[in-house]
């Protein structure tokens, strides 16, 4: 099986739904992006839950871009930066490199040992 992303006029995603595979035929039916777009009248874009596609999976509320063929999430702070090679979000300071869990202060621009 297949999984498909419904988009809005704005290219965020609504729903993910899974459905039959590309080139199945089905009583005369090939393209199943373009059928169940058609169906529910939103803009309908395969994903795949291995993120072999489109570079992520779809998840309700990530973006699709379309000059970069992937679906990106919600950009999670304002300082993080958008990887145009993976389509994900990076902290402008590295994730510490040690046994300790931490967070993101975005006020403070760093990360902080949660305790």
């Amino acid at each position: 099986m297949a999984q498909y992303a419904f988009l809005n006029s704005k290219k965020i995603v609504t729903e993910v739904i899974t459905g039959h595979e590309e080139g199945t035929i089905i009583e005369g039916i090939s393209n199943w992006a373009e059928y169940y777009g058609n169906f529910r009248g939103q803009l309908c874009v395969r994903t795949s839950d291995t993120g072999s596609i489109r570079k992520n999976y779809a998840g309700i509320g990530y973006k699709y871009d379309s000059t970069l063929d992937a679906f990106i999430a919600p950009k999670p702070y304002k300082s993080w930066k958008l990887n145009k090679e993976t389509c994900t979000w990076s902290a402008p300071v590295p994730y510490p490199d040690d046994e300790a869990l931490y967070s993101w202060n975005e006020t403070a621009g760093n990360w902080e040992e949660v305790e």
